[in-house]
């Protein structure tokens, strides 16, 4: 997975305008391969954790905000284009990504 043979698809970008607040939203990420190959994570800020468990202490959800989980879960500090690109870019470099990233099943 050496160099920049992939692509992102950000859902957040599929909204109306305004719906995506980088500070405090969620999104989920797919990254192409140029072999096909598609992988998967969600990625959250920190503040959005705490808005959710807000909201399901209102909602009664997850035990009335007791606990939160999602799976394949990033938590980073804004959702920008910008800031998704260099953390995939990292996770790549590292060596990290496929053990955070989800492969799809076709």
């Amino acid at each position: 997975m050496e160099g920049k043979c992939y692509s992102i698809w950000i859902e957040a970008e599929q909204w109306a305008e305004g719906e995506w607040n980088i500070y405090d939203g969620n999104t989920d990420v797919i990254v192409t391969y140029q072999d096909g190959s598609r992988w998967i994570a969600s990625f959250f800020t920190y503040r959005n954790i705490q808005t959710l468990t807000e909201k399901n202490r209102n909602t009664g959800e997850c035990l009335r905000g007791g606990y939160f989980w999602a799976s394949d879960m990033v938590l980073v500090d804004e959702c920008s284009r910008n800031r998704i690109e260099e953390i995939v870019n990292h996770l790549i470099e590292e060596k990290e990504f496929e053990l955070i990233f989800n492969k799809c099943d076709d």
